[in-house]
């Protein structure tokens, strides 16, 4: 996986604080947040590039269930 670009927002404290309650409402990070609002954007607008991977799964790996 590509190493992941790092990107200095700025945003109005309204707006933040919208979508950091967004966020805590569906278990992300605000980070995860935006680029799960940027990437539905661009996939609505017929620009989500080919090459952009999925989003990176979050939270504890499963488990590894042992063989039978």
């Amino acid at each position: 996986m590509a190493e992941r670009k790092k990107v200095l927002l700025r945003l109005d404290p309204a707006v933040h604080d919208a979508v950091a309650r967004w966020a805590g409402d569906e278990l992300r990070s605000t980070n995860a947040q935006i680029e799960f609002m940027l990437r539905r954007a661009l996939a609505e607008a017929g620009r989500l590039p080919d090459a952009a991977g999925g989003l990176p799964r979050r939270g504890r790996p499963a488990k590894e269930r042992p063989e039978e």
